[in-house]
């Protein structure tokens, strides 16, 4: 079953074998949100940096007495974030997807997937095709990751900066990161992405990730050339 939902900025595609797990996922979607923007009103400056973000610099002590009380959304994001040093909403969308599949796993599911924009986390126990967008490339719509079953959570995270609303410094087509976190990978996408500043960089973009644990391969796609890093999963050519 495949179910398209959609909650303010949020819009995800969630795929179960049954209806159960995806109204789980769902109202673990709309808890985590809530979650995040209470967390927002407090604490602005969360929402819109492009820096690393530490909890101590706008609530001192106050933060650091209660640090108990910061929701697992934000903690994920300033975790999977501050390797590369960017804003910890870069990594919104797969951490999202990342806690939307857990709920459905705990609840028994063994095929869960959470699409957020092209940050992908599932668990599968089949093998899954996930095929890349790349804008007006050659390679948009042509090839696909091939997923083996796995019995834990795999994530695949794209990032550009042709497509989409999402900011990115870079002007890669895709910047694909497959890892063992969609939080992590949602934040290296983007840090990939933004490394790729013009064509000679994709020869030096994937030194922006290749030093964090959790990232096992990535692609990137810009116009008519596509570089690979890492133990990418099998790409074949989609019809």
């Amino acid at each position: 079953m495949k179910e398209y939902f959609q909650l303010k900025e949020t819009s995800v595609w969630i795929t179960a074998d049954e209806k159960r797990y995806i109204e789980l996922a769902k109202a673990e979607i709309q808890r985590q949100r809530r979650e995040l923007e209470r967390f927002g009103r407090w604490h602005p400056y969360f929402l819109v940096t492009f820096e690393r973000y530490q909890l101590e610099a706008e609530g001192g002590e106050r933060v650091r007495e209660h640090e108990h009380e910061t929701p697992e959304i934000v903690r994920r994001m300033i975790e999977s974030t501050e390797p590369f040093g960017i804003g910890p909403m870069a990594a919104v969308a797969g951490t999202l997807a990342e806690l939307a599949v857990e709920a459905m796993c705990a609840a028994g599911a063994t095929y869960a997937m959470v699409d957020n924009g092209g940050d992908i986390a599932l668990l599968s126990d089949r093998e899954v095709l996930v095929g890349i967008y790349a804008g007006t490339s050659p390679f948009s719509n042509k090839i696909a990751l091939r997923l083996k079953p796995a019995p834990a959570l795999q994530a695949v995270c794209t990032s550009s900066g042709t497509v989409g609303h999402s900011i990115s410094f870079g002007i890669a087509d895709a910047a694909t990161v497959v890892g063992t976190s969609a939080s992590l990978a949602d934040a290296a996408a983007t840090a990939l992405g933004n490394a790729v500043t013009d064509t000679q960089a994709l020869k030096t973009a994937f030194r922006a990730i290749s030093h964090v644990a959790g990232i096992t391969g990535a692609l990137v796609i810009h116009k008519d050339m596509l570089a690979t890093w890492g133990n990418l999963p099998e790409l074949v050519k989609t019809e």
